[in-house]
């Protein structure tokens, strides 16, 4: 089950197919889509598609969108890799970057992995994907490793930096999130 976050800006919902709709404006788009592991969808119903197989009972994806707007703007994924580890993925709409939506959305995701009772947060970014990147640093995740000719992708075969946070780092580092009330983290099931 997603559980439905909420922040001083944004609420989290589960992703549901016709959110595709929303979200084809990034995941159609090849610049958006330059640093993904797969080429931009082709269509909305492609896209749709993808979304219903990706909800697989290993991954939760929350679609992010404004508070009192229901639009998806971008998603948040968290696929458990083994006992107490998750691996985290997000996306944003190209309209919405620049605003820091991703920070406040992927920090609500990480703290109610972290609440369920997850010990490790990890991500893999491109090397080259320096917003990804910069993101992640923000958020107190430290750089583990560099995999070098990791994915064979759309645009050729890349490596692949590794960023781990740890639930201790998280709770002593707790970056601050511009724009959120106290405690507005976690959300409800």
């Amino acid at each position: 089950m997603t559980p439905r976050l909420a922040t001083a800006r944004l609420v989290l919902r589960a992703r549901v197919p016709d959110d595709a709709e929303a979200l084809f404006a990034a995941m159609g788009d090849a610049a958006a889509m330059t640093w993904w592991s797969h080429a931009p969808a082709e269509s909305v119903a492609a896209l749709r598609e993808r979304f219903i197989a990706r909800d697989d009972g290993v991954w939760r994806s929350w679609a992010i969108t404004r508070a009192g707007d229901d639009v998806a703007i971008g998603f948040v994924a968290a696929g458990e890799r083994r006992a107490g580890v998750v691996e985290i993925g997000y996306l944003l709409v190209p309209a919405a970057q620049g605003r820091g939506y991703a920070r406040e959305a992927v920090g609500a995701v990480i703290d109610r992995l972290f609440t369920e009772g997850y010990r490790r947060v990890f991500a893999d970014t491109d090397p080259d994907n320096a917003g990804s990147n910069r993101l992640l640093e923000s958020l107190g995740f430290r750089r583990e490793g560099l995999l070098r000719a990791e994915w064979e992708t759309h645009i050729g075969v890349r490596d692949t930096i590794l960023w781990g946070l740890l639930r201790d780092e998280w709770r002593v580092e707790r970056p601050s999130r511009q724009g959120q009330r106290p405690g507005s983290l976690g959300g409800s099931s």
